[in-house]
């Protein structure tokens, strides 16, 4: 345990972080796993509007800098391009 005030405030605000970016991962894997399963569905519109959901739960982690943005841009266009294909 650390004995300096700032090193214990920085081991509080790390861990403090680390459960907001865990809670904000899962949100994005979940949203994305349900744009696939509908994908897998064949559900053409099911589809569409989780990729809405998803799309808009990338940016928001990518924007809170939990996601790159470059890594968030390339799921939502891979994503965008397997919900198409279904038309």
């Amino acid at each position: 345990m650390a004995n300096i005030k700032s090193a214990k405030k920085r081991i509080l605000t790390s861990a403090k972080r680390t459960e907001r970016n865990k809670a904000i991962r899962s949100k994005v894997k979940t949203a994305i796993k349900k744009v696939y399963a509908a994908i897998e569905a064949g559900d053409k519109a099911a589809a569409a509007t989780a990729l809405t959901g998803a799309i808009s739960e990338l940016n928001k982690a990518a924007s809170k800098g939990v996601y790159h943005r470059n890594t968030s841009a390339r799921k939502i266009s891979r994503m965008t391009i397997a919900v198409n294909k279904l038309g």
